[in-house]
């Protein structure tokens, strides 16, 4: 049995990122470094579960309390298994095979193009500018390309930078199908499209609770739109796809809102520190609204990966990638954590130089 079993349009893909970990500091997956969140944490505590019933099927508690936080209805939203799953819900139900184009902005998320495999649809890309932000008219396209999915991270993944807000809503304007904007940083950015669901009637916000609300092992995600869209999706997303462990741990994460303003304040103070040390080591750091940084390496980016990687230390690796050739991206850290990353770069660069 070989690969032509398979679909032909999933033929080429291969498994995501899936590093060796072992006892590893993690500064590659973007998570919260302030750990697990404390409301969540003690909810699971004291859990007492029937496991011989369903979760509610469509998560209702769990976008009651993501209603009242927006201030948007229940109906607004969609809640699933992670945002993976959210726009994989998306693409099946916008997405034609064979016939949909789904474009994304260059450089940004890597799984933007599998998800479009996935559902079968034709993957279109287009180059950011110079400042990593949207060419607004290669966005929209013509044609198919302005009927179909259009996608894209605010701030954007792995840049850093939030998008211009009047750029986004210009092609929500001008484009005829879906927008998704995805919104997994956004905390950190502090700022969210949520609120103009209802304004715009292409318009899908994504967001996870797996970077600031720190609970990426319960893979939570959610969708708001306006009522229409919301309703399409709710129709095609898998019924029971979130637990009722998971949802019952985020609505109390959602209710618990000054763990969320101590970790995005706690980047704020942290990121500039950090930018500054890698420019004193000869990095060339890009603007960032995330809890994260693009940065050009000043060796060669598989060697400083490879060698923080034998020093106890991981981050990601982006430097094969076009338009951000040799470029790292470290998780913003604790003013502890981004000196053991700090130090163990330092002594990398001085085992080059030797």
């Amino acid at each position: 049995m070989d690969r032509n079993w398979m679909k032909e349009s999933v033929r080429d893909l291969t498994m995501y990122y899936n590093p060796q970990v072992g006892n590893a500091l993690r500064m590659d997956t973007n998570t919260n470094v302030l750990g697990s969140n404390p409301a969540a944490f003690e909810y699971l505590k004291n859990l007492r579960l029937d496991l011989n019933g369903y979760p509610n099927t469509y998560s209702n508690g769990l976008r009651d309390a993501l209603a009242e936080l927006y201030g948007i209805t229940r109906d607004n939203l969609v809640a699933g298994n992670g945002s993976d799953e959210m726009l994989v819900t998306t693409y099946t139900t916008f997405c034609e095979p064979g016939k949909t184009v789904c474009t994304a902005p260059v450089p940004s998320y890597s799984l933007y193009g599998y998800f479009a495999q996935l559902a079968s649809g034709i993957y279109r890309e287009v180059e950011l500018d110079e400042d990593f932000q949207l060419d607004v008219d290669a966005m929209v396209g013509k044609g198919d390309a302005n009927k179909g999915i259009l996608i894209m991270p605010t701030p954007n993944n792995p840049t850093g930078n939030c998008f211009r807000q009047k750029d986004i809503e210009e092609i929500l304007a001008r484009h005829d199908g879906i927008v998704i904007l995805d919104e997994a940083y956004s905390e950190y950015a502090r700022q969210t499209m949520i609120g103009k669901v209802d304004e715009f009637d292409n318009l899908i916000v994504c967001k996870t609770f797996s970077k600031a609300y720190a609970m990426a092992n319960l893979r939570i995600g959610y969708m708001a739109s306006n009522l229409k869209v919301a309703d399409m999706l709710n129709s095609v997303k898998v019924p029971y796809s979130l637990n009722s462990v998971s949802e019952g741990a985020a609505i109390a994460a959602v209710k618990d809102q000054d763990f969320i303003k101590r970790s995005v304040d706690m980047v704020s103070e942290q990121r500039p520190k950090l930018m500054a040390k890698l420019d004193s080591l000869g990095f060339e750091c890009y603007p960032s609204d995330a809890n994260f940084v693009l940065a050009k390496a000043p060796i060669d980016h598989a060697k400083l990966v490879e060698g923080l990687k034998k020093r106890g230390v991981l981050i990601r690796d982006f430097g094969a990638k076009r338009r951000i050739e040799n470029c790292v991206r470290p998780t913003v850290g604790t003013e502890e954590l981004n000196k053991v990353m700090t130090d163990a770069i330092e002594d990398v660069l001085a085992e080059e130089k030797r």
